[in-house]
């Protein structure tokens, strides 16, 4: 494992896109599987994380270690190396050399650390200290163990100005309502995020006969999506003022189950190009 710390900006490109403007940051990179020193394929996307104001230090330790969490589970760590990362905003963070930058465990702030002495028999099998994070809320414990620490380093990364992203729901929502025509044409905008008693369909449009049609977006369109476009459809054709209300399920890629379910209930799959949709690209010029 390598742990850098670093005056840097990050860029991410792929199902979106995300900004890290420059800041001070920590990135810890996990050997490939042929054993050069590399960051690990993406598995999922960056979270959307907000301007930290945390004016404390971030303490990264490589110690052989045991974990023990208790609270509305119960989970065990044998002895082993580990990352062990206490950040300013308070949270520890458990990691290793799998699951790329997923923590084996953590607690999420508000919680308190102490730090105490080994018992006897502690002390009889090699550990050197006890540290005891308790979340101030829930009363869940992460009891971490310590047998030798190999790395210590205290480091201040200051405020972090947080991630931009280009290419979430709400950015399809705005550009398809800006060009309804994807739908077909004489399609014509009635709304965005029109409420229903279960919560907004993202956009709600009628065809050029007229008929309401609803749209609910995703970025990845997968059965949760379409499940939820229908409940909307069931609702929205009890109300005589919209009915007979037909479905479109849009997204950037729809999986193939998820397009049986739709058409077997006679939804509508439209994938959309957010670059086209954005205009920096031709998707009519592409061979392919």
């Amino acid at each position: 494992m390598r742990l850098v710390i670093a005056d840097c900006q990050v860029d991410y490109a792929g199902r979106l896109s995300a900004h890290l403007p420059r800041a001070t940051c920590h990135s810890a990179t996990e050997p490939s599987y042929n054993g050069l020193s590399g960051a690990p394929p993406a598995r999922d996307l960056p979270l959307q994380v907000e301007p930290t104001p945390y004016p404390g230090l971030v303490r990264l330790i490589i110690a052989r270690c045991s974990v023990d969490y208790t609270g509305r589970l119960s989970a065990h760590l044998p002895l082993a190396t580990r990352l062990l990362m206490l950040k300013a905003d308070g949270s520890v963070l458990v990691h290793s050399d799998s699951l790329s930058y997923k923590p084996l465990n953590w607690m999420s702030p508000p919680c308190s650390l102490t730090t105490a002495e080994p018992d006897a028999d502690q002390l009889a099998a090699g550990v050197t200290e006890v540290w005891r994070v308790t979340h101030s809320k829930t009363a869940d414990r992460l009891v971490i163990t310590i047998f030798d620490i190999q790395h210590e380093s205290e480091h201040s990364l200051g405020v972090d100005p947080g991630l931009q992203k280009d290419g979430v729901e709400a950015h399809l929502q705005q550009l398809l309502a800006e060009q309804i025509e994807l739908l077909g044409p004489g399609h014509r905008l009635v709304r965005r995020e029109h409420m229903t008693a279960i919560g907004p369909v993202d956009i709600l449009a009628t065809d050029a006969s007229g008929l309401s049609i609803a749209v609910e977006l995703k970025r990845r369109g997968d059965i949760d999506g379409v499940e939820q476009l229908s409940r909307y459809l069931e609702l929205m054709n009890r109300d005589p003022r919209l009915a007979p209300v037909s479905g479109v399920f849009a997204a950037q890629e729809i999986k193939p189950q998820a397009r049986t379910l739709a058409e077997d209930r006679g939804i509508r799959c439209l994938v959309l190009d957010y670059d086209a949709m954005r205009g920096i690209d031709d998707s009519g010029s592409r061979l392919f």
